[in-house]
């Protein structure tokens, strides 16, 4: 008749050495060959088309900055010009516009004004990357505080509009 057989099934082992060495070998050289992509996020407002209350009843003083192709244009208040900064080799001359901003905000900082607000009028044939920088330089500059370089505030509000259109008189 039948016999039972009385051997025992043995459970296999498991190998895994071969395993942990790719392991070991593998997340070191991914971890190096990673990009560690940085994101930066702009805070913007937009210019109120209408004032509210309280710009009814006083007059309220913008610093405004013209963006064009050809040069960059400082006002303060609205329409009145203190600086026009002209391209210089082809580009924008970002590091006169840092030192007027300074200027405009010590003498702000003189009169008692605290003004963290500016507001760029874009002409409609400026790229992006303009933009961008344009807004990284009057956001803040370079300075060294007791011996290390930190960010200054300049205007760290920044609204974007469209830069007005200019006609001929006839």
């Amino acid at each position: 008749m039948f016999r039972k057989s009385s051997r025992k099934r043995e459970e296999p082992e498991l190998d895994i050495t071969s395993f942990m060495s790719l392991m070991i070998v593998l997340v070191p050289v991914l971890l190096m060959m990673m990009v560690f992509s940085h994101i930066s996020i702009l805070e913007l407002k937009l210019p109120s088309g209408s004032g509210g209350a309280s710009e009814q009843t006083e007059e309220v003083k913008r610093l405004e900055l013209l963006v064009e192709e050809d040069a960059l244009s400082l006002f303060y208040p609205q329409g009145v010009l203190l600086k026009t900064l002209p391209k210089k080799q082809g580009q924008h001359d970002y590091a006169t516009l840092v030192q007027a901003l300074k200027e405009v905000k010590f003498l702000l900082n003189e009169k008692g004004i605290e003004k963290k607000d500016i507001n760029l009028l874009i002409a409609p044939d400026i790229n992006y990357q303009t933009i961008v920088s344009v807004m990284d330089s009057v956001r803040s500059y370079q300075a060294v505080v007791a011996a290390s370089v930190v960010d200054a505030e300049l205007f760290p509000d920044i609204s974007l509009s469209d830069a007005p259109v200019f006609t001929e008189a006839q």
